[in-house]
């Protein structure tokens, strides 16, 4: 295991830096936003902008690395995300911040393909089940240690904002200097709403639906804490804490979908989340103790939907085809989280905190009735014909390399 991590291990530096700098620059946005006085509105736009950024960093990043190589284009995509954050502070408004969160989301997302890339090509077919896992968990624990980095200091000041720009700066280090042999060009995906809708209607319907409630509480968890009264600790807590219930709870939810209908199980993992956004909703509940036991069975049943989804799909599609489809279903995802946050915003400014959670129930609540529906007309997948359930990381942190570094041993598919 050793032997296989010494040539990546500069590149799971890279990525951890990333995703630090990536969990300062999430959280202090609405954080400082909130303090600056922006309505909830405006603040789900930043995870709109985040999201068009990402979905635009995951289509034209390849091209881009086709041109100039895999060091160099990193080497923008950390610039830039830099000045992006430094620029949010010189420019306090709502209106700069929007398009410059886009920009983050376009360098983020380049930048994790890139690495990404490198990590599925240095590491043997063998290994990269044992790498992904722990470039996942990296990746959980540096984006968790940079959301909670902002109760050590001022929120009020510039320090988060320059502390992130630091930390996207030197993300490049590890990469540079890396001696690992340059990799093939990225994965290319296409986004083929047909294909996907005759390969699984109800992948593609719930993944929507899903990146709907994922993007909506990933943008405004923090709006919500503040408002029902938690300090800076415990927001820093509610935004990170359900994203970890997520990962745990893939262990159980994955034997669970490859013995059973993983239609099931999914609609099994929504009437979860349906509970917890009436919950939330109904008991409109103060402070930290009680906000966080519901947060982490929200994040538990929210955040284990994604990868059973992407099972789902993988079932009914051809051979070969895993990471089209996974790259498909992971834009529609993306589309899903470009309208999540904004009508979060609009239901936040509307009827307070618990907006975020009427639209996540009614995402919820779709999933359900549509799913209820897809299994009364279409059989289930004979065991025989399942592939393995694949943990994937919970949250916004996914890009086309992903999968492509999740596959083990399939066959190599034609990108596009």
């Amino acid at each position: 295991m050793l032997r296989s991590l010494l040539p990546v291990s500069a590149l799971l530096l890279g990525s951890a830096l990333l995703l630090f700098a990536g969990g300062v620059n999430g959280l202090i946005l609405p954080v400082r936003g909130t303090s600056e006085g922006f309505s909830a509105f405006s603040l789900g736009l930043l995870g709109t902008g985040w999201a068009i950024g990402y979905v635009s960093g995951c289509l034209l990043t390849p091209g881009l690395v086709a041109k100039t190589g895999h060091i160099r284009s990193f080497a923008v995509m950390a610039a830039v995300a830099a000045v992006a954050i430094l620029s949010s502070l010189l420019f306090l408004t709502p209106w700069a911040w929007i398009p410059l969160r886009a920009l983050s989301g376009f360098c983020f997302a380049g930048a994790a393909m890139i690495v990404e890339s490198w990590l599925s090509e240095a590491t043997a077919p063998g290994d990269r089940g044992r790498v992904f896992g722990l470039y996942t968990m990296v990746n959980l624990v540096a984006s968790t240690a940079g959301q909670m980095s902002l109760t050590l200091g001022p929120t009020d000041s510039h320090l988060f904002f320059v502390l992130g720009a630091i930390l996207y700066s030197l993300a490049l280090l590890p990469v540079a200097i890396s001696t690992s042999a340059t990799p093939k060009p990225l994965v290319t995906v296409r986004l083929d709403l047909k294909a996907l809708w005759r390969n699984s209607p109800v992948a593609l319907f719930a993944v929507f639906m899903v990146g709907m409630s994922n993007g909506a509480f990933g943008t405004l968890a923090a709006v919500y804490a503040d408002g029902v009264g938690i300090t800076l600790t415990g927001v820093a807590l509610f935004s990170s804490m359900p994203i970890l219930a997520g990962a745990l709870a893939q262990i159980p939810v994955g034997l669970a979908s490859d013995k059973l209908d993983r239609r099931i199980v999914l609609l099994a993992i929504a009437l979860v989340a349906v509970t917890a956004d009436a919950l939330f909703i109904w008991m409109a509940p103060q402070g930290l103790g009680i906000n966080m036991a519901l947060g982490c069975l929200y994040g538990a049943a929210v955040f284990s939907m994604y990868p059973v989804i992407i099972a789902h799909a993988n079932d009914h599609a051809a051979d070969g085809a895993f990471i089209q489809t996974s790259g498909g279903l992971l834009m529609v995802f993306g589309l899903g989280s470009i309208v999540g946050p904004l009508l979060a915003g609009v239901g936040m400014s509307q009827v307070g905190s618990t907006g975020l959670f009427m639209v996540s129930l009614l995402a919820h609540v779709l999933i359900v009735l549509f799913t209820l529906l897809r299994i009364r007309s279409r059989a289930a997948v004979p065991e025989a014909q399942k592939g393995n359930f694949q943990a994937a990381p919970p949250g916004r942190a996914l890009t086309p390399e992903t999968a492509a570094l999740a596959t083990e041993d399939e066959p190599e598919a034609t990108p596009g």
